[in-house]
C-alpha cells in the first residue's frame, strides 16, 4: 500500500544527537584524539580570555566548528553557521544541543580571531602529534619538504601602483580594466584587496597569479605532517621555510630530508648540513651541476626518500580538494596562515583513526 505524503511533525523530540550518530561513524574516531589535544590546550585558552565579563564562544567549539568547515568542504564561514543550524551530525561534533543557538557569523569570525592571535593552530597540532598513540607514528629521522601555490582571495585587477597612477576599474560591480602592456612588479606594485599577497608564477609558461607559498614538513613514516608554515610568494621563500622547519624541530641527531629540484641549491645544501641533516634532494643537471653528489646518491637511503618524499603531494591534494584551500578565502598573511596550518592538522586528523587502530 502507498503511504501517505502528509508531514508527520511532532511538538517534542525524544532522541539525542548522539544516539542520530552511528557509532562506527568516523567523526567519533576523529572526536577522541581532538577532544584529548583540546584539554590538553586548556591552560593556552585561559591565557587569550578575561577571567571576568561576558563569557564567548568556547574555543573548543570554535576549533571543532573550523575542523568541520575543512572536512566537509564548507566553503564559508556563513554557510558553516548555516549548517550547525540544522545538521545534527555538525551540532553533536561541535558539542551543541539540539535547542541551543547557533552563533552570528560576525560573532564566530570575531572570537577566531583571538585564536589566530594566540597561534592556537600550531599548538593544536603539536598537541594531536604529542599524544601517545600518534607518537609511535611518527618518525624522528626522516622527513620530507615541499611548498605549494596558494592563490590569493584577490583579483589581478586589484594589483595597482603602490603610489596610486594608473588607470583605475570602470564603475560597476566588476569593472573592466586594461593592464596588458604595463610592466606590474611587485616591488611596484600591490593588491588593494590583499597587500600581502604577492605576484608569483610557479614555473616557466605559467601565469602569473597573486598568491601566497604554504609549506608542509612531512614525516616519512606514515606521511603524517609535522610543521606547516605559510609565507610571501618569492623565489627563495621554500627553501628559507624548509630550513626554519628544520631548525625547529627537536635533538641534534642526524636526519634525513627529502625534497624536489627546487631545493637543488648550494647554499641550502650546506645550510643543512650544518643542521646534521643530510639532504636527501632530487639533482637538478639541467644545464647546471647539480649541489648534490656522490656522498649523498650512493646510499640507498636517497633512493627511498625520493620515493617517500612523492608523498607529500597527498596533502596539497587533500587541502585544494577537500577543504577548499585551493584558493584562499581569507586575507592577509597571520589569517591565511593560521587556516593553512589548521587545514593541515585536519589532513592529519583524517588520516589517523585508521593508522591508530592498525598500529592497536
Amino acid at each position: 500500500m502507498r503511504g501517505g505524503d502528509a508531514r508527520t511533525e511532532a511538538l517534542f523530540s525524544y532522541v539525542s544527537c548522539e544516539a542520530r550518530v552511528p557509532m562506527d561513524h568516523p567523526l567519533r574516531a576523529i572526536g577522541k584524539i581532538v577532544n584529548e589535544a583540546l584539554t590538553a590546550l586548556s591552560a593556552e585558552f585561559e591565557k587569550l580570555y578575561a577571567k571576568s565579563g561576558r563569557p564567548s564562544i568556547a574555543p573548543e567549539k570554535l576549533l571543532r566548528a573550523l575542523l568541520l568547515q575543512a572536512f566537509y568542504s564548507v566553503r564559508s564561514e556563513r554557510q558553516l553557521m548555516e549548517q550547525l543550524d540544522y545538521n545534527l551530525l555538525f551540532r553533536w561534533f561541535v558539542g551543541l544541543s539540539l535547542d541551543a543557538v547557533v552563533w552570528d557569523v560576525t560573532v564566530f569570525t570575531k572570537n577566531r580571531e583571538r585564536l589566530i592571535a594566540g597561534d592556537i593552530a600550531a599548538q593544536f597540532m603539536a598537541a594531536v602529534l604529542n599524544q601517545e598513540r600518534v607518537k609511535t607514528l611518527l618518525s624522528d629521522d626522516h622527513f620530507s619538504v615541499d611548498g605549494t601555490l596558494i592563490e590569493a582571495w584577490a583579483s589581478m585587477k586589484s594589483f595597482r601602483p603602490k603610489d596610486g597612477s594608473g588607470e583605475p576599474p570602470a564603475p560597476g560591480r566588476n569593472g573592466e580594466r586594461d593592464f596588458h602592456g604595463e610592466k606590474r612588479r611587485n616591488e611596484t606594485h600591490a593588491s588593494t584587496t590583499d597587500p600581502d599577497a604577492r605576484l608569483y608564477r610557479k614555473g616557466w609558461g605559467q601565469p602569473a597569479k597573486l598568491a601566497y607559498l604554504g609549506h608542509v614538513l612531512m614525516e616519512n613514516r606514515h606521511a603524517l605532517v609535522v610543521d606547516a608554515r605559510l609565507t610571501l610568494a618569492t623565489g627563495t621563500a621554500e627553501r628559507a621555510a624548509g630550513l626554519e622547519m628544520m631548525a625547529a624541530r627537536p635533538g641534534n641527531h642526524r636526519i634525513t630530508l627529502g625534497a624536489d629540484k627546487a631545493y637543488d641549491v648550494a647554499g641550502f645544501v650546506a645550510d643543512l648540513r650544518e643542521y646534521n641533516v643530510t639532504p636527501h634532494v632530487a639533482q637538478n643537471t639541467k644545464n647546471r651541476r647539480s649541489a648534490i653528489d656522490a656522498r649523498t646518491t650512493r646510499h640507498p637511503g636517497d633512493a627511498v626518500s625520493g620515493r617517500v618524499r612523492k608523498r607529500i603531494e597527498e596533502v596539497f591534494g587533500w587541502a585544494k580538494g577537500a577543504a577548499g584551500f585551493g584558493k584562499t578565502h581569507h586575507r592577509g598573511l597571520p589569517r591565511v596562515g593560521w587556516m593553512f596550518t589548521l587545514t593541515a592538522t585536519a589532513y592529519n586528523l583524517v588520516r589517523l583513526p585508521k593508522l591508530v587502530g592498525a598500529v592497536a
